[in-house]
């Protein structure tokens, strides 16, 4: 490929001037190691400029899962103090119990002492969305601002937490706080807070089971304490594990994803960002398991490398210039001889170089002056040797034209053929007497006198005169129809552009079929226009175009659009079996007298 880019551009050089030659050489010489030292550059920068942006960016991203981490564990520690409550775990096992004694339920008690621990740990609030806890048969009491457990307040719904998977994955957890990318107490796409689950079991008797559920809410804000001043142009916190897709449980820049979206698969949608020219970076964090994200566009990133590129191209630009006026000057010394041997050249091909051998202007003592010294001896001597070789082709021409009408006298042929009728006559062979008519008929028609038009119906006559004698060379095979309009007949038209399609279609579709064939002309007028078509039921054609090509067919054409210019038109359409149909268009010109012969006819 590289090969034939090369012959291409060879070519294209060699075709062109020299002074162009010159500046391409310039610019070819001058150009190529300017670029490639951009282009190398450029990509030094880019490549660098990624790698320090990915260096540094897990930097952040890992400072920003430290953050988190921090905030985590303090709602990790959260969960245990509640649970270490003597009280409160008493009033759980209490909860629901089955021991046949009285069974005592959550109330605003436990609430209260809920809220008392939350406050008298000093706990960080402003992040917790809400707190619920659950015993073992879901009754709940909340604290924050949900004053019921979401979807799971009432006594219809809290049964269904049993089949939850965010309960099932608490279950086996055995203890150890799980967190999920959404807010396992109402929707799961909010996106405003998401959940840490905790099953608690009785630390004096771990074989006793569940005696209760804790449900932390938090707030997705609590991640900006871990992205604020980091200046990322994008930052995503995912929960792959979510099923049956990752969701997002924080999102920087929630209108830039919603242009470019998440994908069904964590890979999914960092591919998206890939392929939406942003570089992507990556972090998993320790506690959740959750993928840290961080992407930046390119364009932004690579804003300082794109000024490399620019300076190139301007730096290019600049040689460009120079090395066009340095070829302009130095070209200049070659051209202007090569110039005057070129009008040498021109003069002598247009046939206009004087009789005597010229001085001209006189030539530099190089190259080119010994090449133009030399054209013009030649020019003359040719010039003169021209002259004479053109007198001896028109005296051969006169030669030849005297003996062709020596040869050929039209009325020698028609006495010739009448003498043929007169004896095929009187030795009663009148099929030989008819083709010999025919024959002198047909041969009349074609010289027409010398004139290049014809009347229609004297065309006609031509096409019948030749079936008459094929008919008697093939047994009458053929049946010819003719359907031309009256009102036509007398228009004059082009001869022989008929004739030769009716004898292809005889030869070509009629003739290699077996049995009788049937050959159709018809003709009529359509507005400035005279339209003939000739049609068989023979063979047909499977390459029109080869047929094209044949002598007959490709002489009509090319005298038809000769004669008649672009006005006219020629079309074939033929399918093997189903016969040939050809038809012609040209412009009509007008009615000529009606002479004798078609008089005679009976065609007014």
């Amino acid at each position: 490929m590289k090969l034939g880019v090369l012959r291409n551009l060879s070519g294209v050089l060699r075709q062109s001037r020299i002074r162009r030659r010159f500046l391409a050489a310039m610019i070819l010489v001058a150009l190529p190691p300017l670029i490639i030292l951009g282009y190398v550059s450029y990509n030094i920068a880019k490549d660098t400029l990624v790698d320090n942006h990915i260096e540094r960016n897990a930097g952040h991203l890992r400072t920003a899962s430290e953050v988190a981490d921090l905030l985590f564990r303090n709602i990790i520690n959260m969960n245990r103090i509640i649970l270490s409550n003597d009280e409160l775990r008493e009033q759980l096992i209490a909860s629901g119990s089955n021991d046949g004694g009285k069974q005592d339920f959550l109330d605003v008690r436990t609430a209260n002492k809920l809220q008392n621990i939350v406050v008298t740990n000093l706990f960080d609030t402003q992040n917790i969305d809400s707190i619920c806890l659950f015993d073992r048969n879901f009754r709940s009491v909340c604290y924050g601002r949900s004053e019921q457990a979401g979807k799971y307040g009432t006594d219809e719904t809290r049964k269904a937490i049993a089949g939850t998977d965010w309960y099932d994955r608490a279950v086996r957890a055995k203890g150890k706080e799980v967190f999920f990318g959404y807010n396992v107490l109402g929707s799961s796409a909010d996106g405003e807070s998401f959940s840490s689950v905790k099953l608690l079991r009785d630390p004096n008797s771990l074989t006793s089971g569940m005696i209760g559920l804790l449900v932390i809410n938090i707030k997705s804000s609590i991640f900006d304490q871990a992205v604020s001043g980091s200046g990322q142009n994008g930052f995503l916190v995912m929960d792959a594990a979510h099923e049956p897709e990752p969701v997002a449980v924080y999102d920087l820049t929630p209108d830039l994803t919603a242009s470019i979206g998440l994908g069904q698969t964590l890979e999914e949608t960092v591919r998206r960002l890939e392929d939406a020219d942003y570089i992507v970076s990556q972090f998993t964090n320790a506690t959740t398991g959750w993928r840290f994200i961080h992407y930046v566009e390119m364009k932004t990133l690579l804003s300082q490398s794109d000024r490399i590129g620019a300076i190139t191209l301007l730096i290019s630009a600049l040689m460009a210039g120079a090395a066009l006026l340095v070829s302009y000057f130095v070209s200049g010394t070659v051209t202007r001889p090569l110039l005057q041997l070129k009008k040498m050249i021109v003069d002598w091909a247009t046939g206009s170089p004087s009789n005597d051998e010229p001085a001209g202007e006189p030539f530099p003592a190089d190259e080119v002056g010994v090449i133009g010294a030399t054209f013009r001896r030649i020019t003359f001597a040719n010039q003169q040797l021209s002259e004479r070789l053109l007198e001896s082709e028109l005296k051969e021409k006169e030669a030849e034209l005297r003996s062709l009408q020596a040869q050929i006298k039209p009325h020698f042929l028609y006495n010739t053929l009448d003498s043929i009728y007169f004896m095929a006559l009187l030795e009663e062979k009148k099929d030989i007497a008819q083709m010999a008519l025919s024959l002198s008929e047909s041969f009349k028609l074609s010289l027409n006198k010398g004139r290049e038009l014809i009347p229609v119906f004297k065309e006609l006559k031509h096409i019948e005169h030749y079936m008459i004698i094929q008919n008697m060379r093939y047994d009458n095979r053929f049946r010819y129809v003719e359907e031309v309009d009256e009102e036509i007949k007398v228009y004059e038209m082009m001869k022989l552009l008929l004739q030769p399609l009716v004898e292809n279609a005889m030869y070509h579709g009629l003739e290699p079929k077996v049995g009788e064939g049937m050959i159709r002309l018809t003709g009529r007028r359509d507005g400035d226009y005279l339209v003939f078509t000739v049609s068989d039921d023979g063979v047909g054609m499977e390459d029109i175009a080869k047929t094209e090509q044949g002598y007959g067919i490709r002489n009509v054409r090319e005298r038809l659009a000769l004669y008649y210019g672009e006005e006219s038109s020629f079309h074939i359409r033929s399918n093997p079996g189903e016969g040939t149909y050809i038809e012609l268009r040209f412009p009509h010109r007008g009615r000529r007298g009606v002479d004798s012969d078609h008089a005679e006819s009976g065609v007014v």
